[in-house]
């Protein structure tokens, strides 16, 4: 190759998910992720339907094949053995036919069957595969409510911070602190070994991660007790507009196929958390708050978590805010959108999830501001995006002032999110 030519974006996007393609489920990078990870691979199978439909569908479909009896989806399927990632298997003891995980993701694979239908060729393939999966998601769904939501208030907690998809954000310390670290068993880390120990969580949040599996696999993994017995229960308004917006578009996709009691059941979910939703909203932050359920206080920590709450069907005037506040951190920041205010004196713009930008969730935010309407915000996150990944390549994440590359590199949701940006979804913008 001469120095004046370059790989077309789409082609290199195609490559990374390709090379991190496993048969029937891919890994976010090899070696730092050897496994399938949950809202990866329903990020994953959308990037997949650009160039290979079959395969996007066998994707979400291998994931719930792990689901278990009561309709919690784990967060990880060990489908191989590999020492090269902790904590595995042998650390969990979930006691599954194929070792998984205990604890769940963000639930985005009820968006990801719709935009895997709007995407499909053959709409009559797309219809049997999305009939299978209809029931499992839904369970999924019911889960969360029976078990995360005890006092049905229309909105889930997490009970792990590796849960909500974003490990080490500023939002937990508050609660996190309330974690033990006494009695955990002795563990040596493999990420340090992959990625800068600066950019990573600290040793004093990883004793903490496992104080909560230990007391979780002390409790025989039994999901009728594991809220009430963590320590940690947070609600995470990303979370939860995640789940609000997958049983919106799972309802839609009931309806169509005649699935009427799913469809009515999801749009009851979909409504009744819209509505919770706005107890955790902050006219001074201009944007939504995680709430600590265990204070019943809202946390004076202005994060990701809070805009990517536009991905549900918020009302217009808290998308317009939620516009303005992103509009004010890119003055500051050269690439939208830090997973952190700069406002904030704990924003560390290259530590995991304390500030760097993260594609996937520019990804679901640009989604939730064109559905709002706030298109000219869109677009500027769209072309922020593909800016980095022009510099930086394909990295998990990047610094949001001088757009290093950070964490592992060829990252697969990465790639498929850039596929959706190429072809001109959310926005239109390339």
């Amino acid at each position: 190759m001469t120095a004046t030519q370059t790989i077309d974006p789409r082609d290199h996007a195609i490559a990374v998910l390709k090379e991190n393609d496993r048969g029937t489920y891919t890994v976010p990078t090899k070696g730092l992720y050897p496994f399938q990870w949950n809202w990866d691979s329903c990020f994953t199978a959308i990037g997949q339907a650009h160039f290979d439909q079959n395969r996007a569908w066998t994707e979400i479909e291998t994931l719930f094949a792990h689901q278990w009896p009561d309709g919690m989806v784990p967060h990880i399927v060990f489908h191989v053995y590999d020492d090269g990632y902790f904590p595995g298997p042998d650390v969990w003891r979930t006691n599954r036919p194929v070792k998984t995980s205990g604890i769940t993701q963000p639930p985005i694979a009820g968006f990801a069957l719709r935009r895997l239908y709007e995407m499909s060729t053959d709409k009559q393939m797309a219809a049997t595969r999305i009939k299978a999966l209809l029931g499992p998601i839904h369970r999924w769904h019911q889960w969360f409510y029976a078990c995360r939501d005890p006092h049905a208030q229309g909105l889930v907690a997490i009970i792990h911070p590796w849960e909500a998809g974003r490990d080490n954000s500023i939002d937990w310390d508050e609660a996190f602190a309330r974690v033990p670290t006494d009695g955990i068993d002795p563990y040596v880390r493999r990420d340090t070994q992959h990625a800068d120990p600066a950019h990573r969580p600290t040793k004093e949040q990883y004793d903490r991660y496992l104080w909560l599996v230990q007391h979780f696999r002390d409790l025989d993994w039994d999901n009728t007790r594991l809220h009430d017995a963590s320590p940690f229960q947070v609600v995470d308004p990303g979370f939860n507009a995640i789940l609000i917006r997958s049983c919106a578009d799972l309802a839609e996709m009931a309806q169509l196929l005649g699935e009427t009691e799913i469809a009515e059941q999801n749009r009851i979910w979909a409504r009744t958390g819209a509505q919770a939703l706005e107890a955790l909203w902050s006219d001074p932050h201009g944007q939504y708050l995680c709430l600590d359920r265990v204070t019943g206080r809202l946390i004076d920590s202005a994060s990701i978590g809070g805009i990517m709450a536009v991905i549900a069907d918020i009302p217009p005037a808290r998308a317009a805010a939620i516009a303005r506040t992103i509009e004010r951190e890119a003055e500051r920041a050269r690439f939208v959108v830090p997973s952190h205010s700069l406002d904030d004196p704990r924003f560390d713009s290259k530590r995991y999830w304390r500030g760097p930008v993260w594609l996937v969730v520019n990804y679901l935010i640009a989604t939730g501001l064109k559905s709002a309407g706030e298109v000219r915000t869109a677009e500027k996150i769209v072309r922020s995006s593909l800016d980095l990944i022009a510099l930086s390549g394909f990295a998990e994440y990047y610094d949001p002032l001088d757009g290093e590359p950070l964490g592992g590199r060829t990252f697969t949701w990465t790639a498929a999110v850039v596929l959706e940006f190429l072809a001109g979804h959310p926005v239109g913008a390339r």
